[in-house]
C-alpha cells in the first residue's frame, strides 16, 4: 500500500501560497493525513482538536507555540463563528505559520461572493481508497484530460478487497466481516452524535436516522424526494434539508443529468450514491456506486488540485435512454461509462450517445475481470483494469 495518501505533495506545495483545507467523511483519514504531512515534511508541529477543551482555549486565545512552523486546526467548523476567527489567525499570523484545517463537513460550503476566506485558502475533497491509489504513490502526476485514458499494471486483490470492504483505511486494512459490521454501526452513530447535532438544529433526529437507513437500499437508482417524503411520513421541506445535511456531511453524494441542448434530457431528480460503497449490500448496485465514487474522486481531484472545471454526469433523455456516467470538461464531452456486472454485449444506449452527443471516448465497465474488448469506438474493460486509468 502507498505511504502517502494521494493528495499529500500537493498540500505541502500549497502551504506555500495559502491556508489549506480537507474536508471528507468521517474517518476517511483526514487527520491521518495531516498529521503525515506534519512529520515528513516539518520539524516543529502543532495540532489543535476543537473538541478538546484546552485546545479550544488556546485556539480562542490565539495562543500557539512561538517556534513552530505548522499550525493544524481539526472539526474547528463545529466553533459557529470559526471563519471569521480563522481569518482573524490567518491575517495575523500567515507570516509567521502555515495552517491546516481539516473537517467532516463541507468547508467549502461558504465558497461565495463576500466570503471572510475568500482567497486565503486552497481547497481538497480526501477521498476513500480507490485501486490506484493502493496500488502506487504519486498516481495523479500524469492527468491528461480530453484523451484516452491511460491503464496500468493492477493486482485482482486490490479490486475484491475495495469491493468487499470499501475504501476508508481501517475496515479495507482489518479486511473483517465483524468488524465492518461494528464499524459502519459506529460511524453512523458518531455522525449523528458527535457531528451533525454540534451544527446543525435538528428537530426529528430519530426519523433523519431512519433515512440513512433506507438511503443504502436507494444507492445507484434515481433519488425522489417525494417517494423518501412519503416513507418516513415527513414534510417535503424536512426531507430535502436532511438529505442536503448528509451530503454536506459526506454520506451521499449525488450525480445529476448532463443538460445540453443536444437532446432532450430528463432535468429533475438525480441519482444517488454513498461515500462509503460497503455499506450498498446488493451487488449490482453496490458495483455502481463503487464505479461512481472512483469517477467522482478523478474529477474532484481534477477540480481541486489542477484547476480543471471537471463535471460527473449522468445521461437519460425523455425515452429513458440511459448511460451511467458522463465526464466532462469546460463543458465539453470526455468520456461515457456504462456499467455492467458481466454482460459483455455492447450497450445500444452507449452507442447512441455516442454518436448523438460526439463523445470521444467511451467505456462499458465490467465486474468480471479480464475483459478488454475495443470495437466500433466503444470499450468494454473490466472494473479492476479501468480503475487504473482514474486516481
Amino acid at each position: 500500500m502507498a505511504k502517502d495518501r494521494y493528495l499529500s505533495s500537493f498540500i505541502h506545495k500549497d502551504l506555500n501560497d495559502k491556508m489549506v483545507f480537507i474536508a471528507g467523511p468521517r474517518q476517511v483519514g483526514k487527520t491521518t493525513l495531516a498529521r503525515d504531512i506534519m512529520k515528513k515534511y516539518f520539524s516543529k508541529i502543532s495540532y489543535f482538536l476543537w473538541d478538546n477543551r484546552d485546545d479550544r482555549k488556546n485556539i480562542i486565545a490565539y495562543r500557539f507555540p512561538a517556534d513552530y512552523e505548522l499550525i493544524v486546526f481539526d472539526e474547528i467548523h463545529k466553533y459557529k463563528n470559526w471563519k471569521n476567527h480563522i481569518k482573524g489567525i490567518y491575517d495575523k499570523l500567515k507570516d509567521k505559520y502555515k495552517f491546516i484545517v481539516t473537517g467532516s463537513s463541507r468547508l467549502d460550503i461558504f465558497r461565495k461572493s463576500g466570503d471572510s476566506l475568500q482567497g486565503r485558502y486552497h481547497y481538497y475533497r480526501l477521498h476513500p481508497f480507490s485501486m490506484r491509489e493502493i496500488a502506487e504513490t504519486n498516481q495523479c502526476y500524469n492527468a491528461e484530460v480530453l484523451k484516452e485514458l491511460k491503464f496500468f499494471k493492477y493486482n485482482r486483490d486490490y479490486f475484491d478487497i475495495l469491493f468487499k470492504f470499501g475504501g476508508f483505511p481501517e475496515p479495507m486494512i482489518k479486511q473483517s466481516e465483524v468488524f465492518l459490521r461494528r464499524w459502519h454501526n459506529e460511524k453512523l452513530e458518531r455522525l449523528f452524535r458527535e457531528d451533525i447535532r454540534d451544527v446543525e438544529k435538528i428537530n426529528d433526529i430519530n426519523s433523519m436516522k431512519l433515512l440513512s437507513d433506507i438511503l443504502p437500499e436507494k444507492a445507484s437508482g434515481i433519488l425522489s424526494l417525494n417517494s423518501l417524503r412519503e416513507n418516513l411520513s415527513v414534510s417535503h421541506k424536512a426531507v430535502k434539508r436532511w438529505v442536503e445535511i448528509l451530503e454536506s456531511f459526506y454520506y451521499i453524494f449525488r450525480v445529476y443529468p448532463y443538460l445540453t441542448d443536444k437532446y432532450k434530457s430528463i432535468k429533475k431528480e438525480p441519482k444517488l450514491y454513498l461515500w462509503d460503497w460497503s455499506e450498498v449490500e446488493d451487488e449490482s448496485k453496490r458495483f455502481e456506486n463503487m464505479v461512481a465514487s472512483h469517477l467522482l474522486k478523478y474529477v474532484n481531484f481534477l477540480y481541486d488540485n489542477l484547476g480543471y472545471k471537471a463535471e460527473l454526469n449522468f445521461l437519460r433523455d425523455i425515452e429513458k435512454r440511459e448511460v451511467d456516467f458522463l465526464v466532462s470538461i469546460d463543458k465539453k464531452t470526455w468520456f461515457s461509462v456504462e456499467v455492467k456486472l458481466n454482460e459483455t454485449d455492447m450497450s445500444k444506449n452507449l452507442i447512441y450517445y455516442k454518436e448523438k452527443l460526439k463523445i470521444p471516448f467511451n467505456y462499458q465497465v465490467i465486474k468480471k475481470s479480464g475483459v478488454d474488448i475495443y470495437q466500433n469506438d466503444i470499450r468494454i474493460i473490466s472494473a479492476d483494469k479501468f480503475f487504473t486509468g482514474l486516481c
